[in-house]
């Protein structure tokens, strides 16, 4: 199924976002952690592009393999140095393994020579891809892209995206649901009337959430900054701050009328469960019906 539709039915919905095995790690426990994450009914599940060797082989595995658990899959296709025969050979495996949604990403550009090939940016992507069959998604920063001076460029450089032909985007992660709320306003007064999903991270490890923060720019509320100073030395108690706290975000942007909603699992299935168990009365679905 397309995302676009999935969308389109406006209903609360939540989806989880998993990542492939590293380079000669084991695929078993991705896929144990697939099945337990499948269980909760999820809208779609994307699967992040895979670790350098065999990228996109390890991404269209475990994209295969959530559908057949009956979950929609969104595959995570980076185009960074790409060549378009590449990007072609990519798309055809993808459409081979009957996956239909691409998530159109730049990626990470290397550390130490310009980028080279025919994808320079993400829009490069969405115009080789647009009229193609897929549903394409992109990202979005509701906190300016980190290699972005000004959220207006960041902006006008989304709807460019959309323009080419994105069906829908999603966001970074956010912990203040004010910053998502005023971005989503300045997106509508721009043009970008595409849907916006909103990106949520629950928080189960202190020490980790200072390093992602470190490289997205991302901004700790206050009250967020406190349940990491507090709880953050003890696992048990951060999984259940750090679940209460991702619920409470994602109520308040039901509550707004924001339908669509992705967590970001980082492959722990008991996280997602949890949130799951807190939000049924308002999507349905999963195992605790």
């Amino acid at each position: 199924m397309k995302i676009k539709e999935i969308l389109a039915a406006g209903r609360p919905s939540v989806s989880f976002e998993v990542f492939p095995p590293k380079k000669d790690a084991p695929f078993a426990p991705v896929k144990e952690a697939i099945e337990r994450l499948a269980k909760q009914r999820p809208a779609f599940m994307s699967v992040t592009y895979g670790a350098s060797g065999n990228a996109q082989a390890n991404t269209t595995a475990i994209a295969s393999h959530v559908q057949s658990c009956g979950v929609t899959a969104l595959a995570h296709l980076t185009c960074i140095s790409a060549t378009r025969e590449g990007i072609a050979k990519e798309a055809a495996a993808l459409r081979d393994a009957g996956i239909e949604n691409v998530l159109c990403l730049r990626g990470d550009a290397p550390k130490d020579a310009a980028p080279s090939g025919d994808f320079l940016h993400a829009v490069d992507l969405v115009r080789a891809l647009a009229g193609s069959g897929f549903c394409l998604g992109g990202a979005c920063y509701p906190e300016c892209h980190p290699e972005c001076e000004h959220i207006e460029d960041d902006i006008r450089r989304l709807r460019e995206k959309v323009e080419a032909g994105l069906d829908f985007v999603t966001t970074q992660m956010f912990f203040d649901n004010n910053i998502f709320y005023r971005y989503l306003s300045k997106l509508r007064d721009r043009g970008v009337t595409v849907p916006v999903i909103a990106g949520i991270m629950p928080v189960a490890n202190g020490r980790q959430i200072a390093r992602i923060c470190r490289l997205s720019g991302t901004y700790l509320p206050s009250r967020f900054k406190a349940i990491v100073d507090r709880f953050g030395d003890s696992p048990r108690a951060m999984l259940d701050a750090g679940v209460a706290y991702a619920t409470e975000q994602i109520v308040d942007l039901f509550a707004n009328g924001v339908n669509a909603v992705h967590v970001y699992t980082m492959n722990r299935p008991e996280v997602a469960e949890r949130i799951m168990a807190n939000l049924r009365g308002i999507v349905g679905g999963g195992e605790a019906q």
